[in-house]
């Protein structure tokens, strides 16, 4: 049982809070990417595309946010020069045989921080890309800015097979508008200092996407679906064209801390299911609502029914509508929210 102590009040005090609450983390090499997977995602036209989402390794992010166990899968030491490009030729060497139309780019961390992404990189990354017709990476808001312009710049010059430079979007987590639990997610950015990371990015012709959390820490359980569909409205009033919807999963220390503190609860499949459902009702079509799908088994209580709820759910992903929900042979037939 974690050791309930009082949570920091401060930013400075809540990093501490958050690296003292740690594990081990597995030591990789900064030449070899982590993985590839490829899956199905419905474009904003409508058509349904593979995207490829590749997993590099990198340096750290320097934002110790209360819910991220991102840092589990990535390096101490700054990304060496050559190392992102070269993981990268390797990783579309590993896809020769599937054709996908766009990656996302996930160094645990920050595209355009350039510790973990060397700008010296962008070059040489945008010509292993070459062919794609869109490429995603994830930023902090603090970090939108002249890089941001350079990577586009350097995708303009590697053209895809039609001729078109690669449609660059940019996934910023938002996580919360609930001020005081964004606040105390320790992410280090007011709502209007994301508002004006987004406006940035449209001014500069970058797509947004937005994360945000299924049951955040912080928020009042019987608040929870009041503040997802604000999240949901703000997220559209940003700009933005696709909103992940991201489970809060516990297992980085201070989650576990926070809930023995009351602070939080992970969510259940039910809640997993509720809540994607209250968002595509929200947005209306006006930006595409996906639910992530890892990890799914850990938040289902019966085995029985996890395959066709999660299959339920990746094909509400594509279609972007609310489908029937599915029933539990341990319930006698009992339809599930």
């Amino acid at each position: 049982m974690p050791e309930v102590v009082a949570y920091p009040a401060t930013a400075i005090a809540r990093d501490r809070f958050v690296l003292e609450r740690r594990g081990s983390r597995p030591q990789y090499d900064p030449w070899r990417y982590q993985g590839v997977h490829v899956e199905d995602e419905r474009a904003p036209d409508g058509a349904i595309a593979p995207i490829a989402a590749i997993f590099l390794t990198g340096r750290e992010c320097p934002w110790r946010c209360a819910m991220c166990d991102l840092w589990k899968y990535t390096t101490i030491t700054d990304t060496p020069p050559g190392a992102i490009t070269s993981q990268l030729h390797a990783a579309r060497e590993a896809l020769a045989d599937r054709p996908v139309a766009g990656v996302k780019l996930y160094n645990a961390g920050n595209f355009f921080d350039p510790r973990a992404v060397p700008e010296s990189d962008y070059e040489g990354i945008a010509a292993a890309l070459a062919g794609l017709s869109r490429v995603i990476v994830e930023s902090h808001p603090a970090l939108v800015g002249p890089r941001a312009d350079r990577f586009n710049a350097a995708l303009a010059r590697h053209q895809t097979a039609a001729g078109r430079p690669a449609r660059l979007e940019v996934a910023m987590g938002l996580e919360t508008v609930h001020p005081e639990a964004l606040d105390l997610l320790n992410k280090r950015f007011t709502l209007e200092q994301f508002e004006a990371a987004a406006r940035a990015l449209e001014q500069r012709g970058v797509g947004l996407r937005v994360f945000l959390l299924i049951s955040p820490p912080f928020v009042p359980r019987a608040e929870q679906d009041e503040w997802l569909t604000r999240s949901i409205e703000a997220s559209i009033e940003y700009g933005a064209s696709a909103i992940s919807l991201i489970p809060t999963r516990s297992g980085n220390g201070t989650l576990e801390a926070l809930a023995a503190m009351g602070s939080f609860s992970e969510p259940d499949l039910n809640e997993v299911e509720r809540s994607f459902a209250l968002a595509l009702s929200q947005a209306r079509s006006r930006a595409r609502v996906f639910v992530d799908l890892w990890d799914l088994e850990r938040f289902a209580h019966c085995p029985d029914c996890l395959a066709p709820r999660r299959d339920r759910l990746h094909a509400m992903n594509l279609q972007q509508t609310i489908l029937p929900p599915c029933s539990c042979p341990r319930q006698d037939g009992a339809a599930l929210q």
